[in-house]
């Protein structure tokens, strides 16, 4: 019952939201989901929830790419190439999870998608952004 009232919250909360809002949302969602999964390592169904997880992450990382690829989306190019390289990197992490689990190797997708999140939240310059990509690329690298 409870999972039913809060699908039923979250998307009447996505209707109102604005767009760098419900990204920063789905992000935190997708570090929430990744650090459950950490944090319950051992537990029955871990499995099954970290594959969930992941398919989720990837299902994010795989919309922005596919937007931020336009040649006519309003980002600045080089913010654009950032955040894509930063989700190359994702996506090989997410294959290397998926091919040999282990909880070390969630932790900076969840800090990306947390810093990510709090970078649209905080809506902060272009310039920020660009600095705060920089950074979390050659932690990644």
């Amino acid at each position: 019952m409870y999972s039913n009232a809060m699908s039923s919250y979250e998307s009447v909360d996505n209707m109102t939201m604005p767009g760098r809002e419900i990204e920063a949302a789905v992000l935190t969602r997708g570090a929430r989901k990744l650090r459950e999964c950490r944090d319950n390592w051992d537990t029955d169904n871990n499995d099954r929830k970290l594959e969930e997880a992941l398919k989720y992450n990837q299902r994010i990382w795989s919309i922005f790419q596919v937007e931020l690829s336009r040649d006519d989306h309003p980002l600045p190019k080089q913010l654009r190439s950032n955040i894509l390289r930063l989700s190359a990197f994702i996506d090989r992490r997410i294959f290397e999870t998926l091919a040999s689990p282990s909880p070390k190797k969630l932790g900076i997708v969840i800090r990306i998608n947390e810093n990510l999140a709090a970078g649209l939240r905080g809506s902060p310059s272009d310039d920020e952004s660009s600095r705060s990509c920089d950074a979390l690329r050659r932690q990644c690298d």
